[in-house]
């Protein structure tokens, strides 16, 4: 072959690849720039988007949104974002406050809309009205201060925006801790309504017509990830409906570190008893922490569980007095690290849900 023939096949060469380098190029800067709140919703989002999105999480694996801090890199990140994804219900206490400091103006995402909410006031009313009938007074009187201190969160959590505002602006977070933990405050809403998988259906619902909105071109796409991803959440629900058939209901009663799991017990049938409210930020009362560790005895619950994102020391006190046994942990929150036992939504679901029926079997 002649050195000239060679110059050609060595150039043709050289084009191609830049060719090739070229559409890669393109399509990685055609790629949506999407931001998810935290862990789990980005897995959710990450399904329906696939190599169309160019995914940022700002809460990530074992974190806890309920105490999460903005940074400015996070501001940075929804400034650039075309679409910002978020659970809604109040989980987020900070992301208006984010979204402002950002400057971001674009579409955002409420994934939870449309989901049979629970309404906390209400099961606490039946659970107060229930508790009447077999406690003292004075531990009623307790409650009842517990119940006037609660009432007062809501206002809590606007009365105190300006401390946490203050704190936005700031590197140094000591100085707000205070002020900032009274912004995650859900109100009467639970927001944990990924605990079940038929809500998670409406979660990639929302997700799928929020990209496609976005970028309309990629619709096909979008919609063949999440007919994938609801195939198998329908699959994952079958399981653990199936497995779940062989707990008896008197032994569907556990208890975790917080209010979390409401919506897995009504999906599923398990009572979960929980010392601590919707969030990590809540502390029981010693009035509480007495009734529940009653409560504990007199159903002869055995089982409790800690979470991957929870301060653990009430489930350790609650051990120490009855005969319950740490059935393992549970993922509430967050996902756990791409090494551990719950690293996408449908892991952390079937981790869950295993370890669940092991422990109301077992002891």
């Amino acid at each position: 072959m002649s050195i000239r023939s060679t110059r050609r096949i060595l150039l043709a060469g050289v084009a191609a690849a830049a060719s090739v380098w070229g559409t890669l190029s393109a399509q990685a800067d055609e790629q949506l720039d999407v931001v998810a709140t935290f862990s789990i919703l980005s897995d959710m989002t990450a399904h329906v988007g696939g190599d169309r999105i160019n995914l940022v999480t700002l809460v990530g694996p074992n974190g806890d949104a309920h105490a999460f801090f903005p940074e400015p890199s996070h501001a940075r990140a929804l400034a650039q974002a075309d679409l910002v994804v978020v659970n809604g219900l109040g989980f987020e206490g900070w992301m208006d406050r984010l979204v402002e400091a950002s400057g971001y103006e674009g579409p955002i995402v409420v994934a939870t809309d449309g989901i049979d909410v629970i309404d906390i006031s209400e099961e606490h009313h039946d659970e107060e009205v229930g508790h009447a009938d077999h406690t003292d007074h004075a531990d009623h009187d307790e409650h009842a201060d517990h119940d006037d201190h609660a009432g007062h969160d809501d206002h809590a959590d606007h009365d105190d925006h300006a401390g946490h505002d203050d704190h936005a602006e700031h590197d140094d977070h000591a100085g707000h801790e205070h002020d900032a933990h009274a912004g995650h405050d859900h109100g009467d809403l639970d927001p944990h309504a990924w605990q079940d998988l038929a809500n998670a259906k409406t979660y990639v619902g929302n997700i799928l017509a929020a990209l496609i909105e976005a970028d309309p071109e990629g619709h096909e796409i979008y919609e063949a990830n999440a007919a994938r991803y609801l195939e198998e959440l329908d699959a994952l629900d079958t399981e653990i409906r199936t497995v779940l058939e062989n707990v008896p209901e008197s032994r569907r009663v556990v208890v975790t570190s917080h209010d979390a799991f409401g919506y897995l017990g009504r999906a599923y049938g398990i009572t979960f008893l929980a010392p601590e409210g919707l969030s990590t930020e809540d502390e029981p009362s010693a009035a509480e922490m007495a009734a529940l560790i009653r409560q504990i005895r007199e159903q002869g619950v055995t089982a409790v569980f800690i979470e991957n994102i929870a301060d653990n020391r009430v489930i350790e006190q609650i051990v120490a007095e009855t005969d319950a046994t740490v059935g393992g942990t549970l993922y509430s929150d967050a996902l756990s690290g791409p090494d551990g036992l719950a690293p996408t939504y449908l892991e952390l679901m079937r981790h869950n849900a295993m370890s669940l029926t092991a422990a109301m079997l077992a002891f």
